[in-house]
């Protein structure tokens, strides 16, 4: 029996799925055992029998696969002054054991206590993101360099434990129901009815603007094309004016009692 205790405390199998750091009076001896690397073949890492002081050295379990840790209904004040509750999740993976052991001070169950630190850490880096943008940026392809934003914010100081961030995604951001939520869009409302007047008025603007270039051009044109025939742009002005007098507009209900030799009859005395 003495035999078997003393092998048992010897020896020990680190599977494939775990790292495994050593702790010598509870303090670290040596590197991570079977740690983390990138493009390693299962099958073919440091998985196996290892050897220990009995009794003096204890191993501490670190897992090696992906891990989640998830926040629900985190409050986040958009630029646009909207109270969001949002919903996310981050995977991530312990790539520097040693590192996650010390800086959590955990020698026992080392997943939970890095999940612990990272859920605070993991709530600032959303804050400080979504708190730089409108709701509108959660409902556009924006959405995606949120994400990364927020994944690299989070890398940044989850780094210290070690751990790497595999991923980060947000399951959704809803405004909150009752008098909120109705407030919220009235004042959505009120500003998409405001922009639209402002695009209506930059249309109406425009508009003008083009009509007046227009006109002046074809006065422009008009111009040029009278003064190579004067004579002929008297003519043409003339019978404009006794078609709108004695012509379509009149209906035959037009009378007029002018001399013969009155100017705005010239055109019917012929050419002189």
């Amino acid at each position: 029996m003495l035999a078997l205790i003393l092998i048992a405390s010897t020896f020990a199998i680190v599977p494939e799925t775990k790292q495994a750091v050593i702790l010598r009076f509870e303090q670290p001896v040596g590197g991570a055992i079977n740690r983390w690397k990138p493009n390693e073949v299962f099958g073919h890492s440091g998985a196996g029998l290892i050897a220990r002081i009995p009794f003096i050295d204890r191993l501490v379990w670190v897992d090696k696969r992906v891990l989640d840790v998830e926040l629900e209904n985190q409050p986040v004040l958009s630029t646009d002054q909207l109270r969001l509750e949002v919903d996310a999740y981050a995977r991530f993976r312990i790539v520097d054991p040693l590192k996650a052991v010390v800086s959590t001070g955990s020698t026992s169950v080392t997943e939970q206590r890095v999940i612990d630190q990272l859920q605070p850490l993991f709530s600032s880096a959303l804050r400080n993101e979504l708190g730089k943008r409108p709701f509108a940026a959660l409902l556009s392809p924006e959405r995606g360099q949120v994400m990364d934003n927020i994944q690299a914010g989070l890398q940044r100081l989850a780094a210290q434990y070690g751990v790497q961030i595999v991923d980060v995604r947000i399951k959704h951001a809803d405004l909150p129901d009752g008098a909120p939520l109705q407030s919220a869009l009235d004042r959505m409302k009120t500003a998409r009815e405001q922009e639209a007047l402002t695009i209506q008025a930059k249309g109406q603007q425009t508009a003008q603007i083009i009509r007046a270039e227009a006109d002046a051009k074809a006065a422009q044109i008009y111009a040029e094309s009278f003064n190579k025939d004067p004579d002929f742009y008297d003519f043409y002005r003339a019978m404009q004016s006794y078609r709108y007098t004695f012509g379509d507009t009149a209906k035959g209900q037009t009378s007029m009692v002018l001399s013969p030799d009155n100017a705005y009859l010239r055109q019917f005395q012929g050419q002189r």
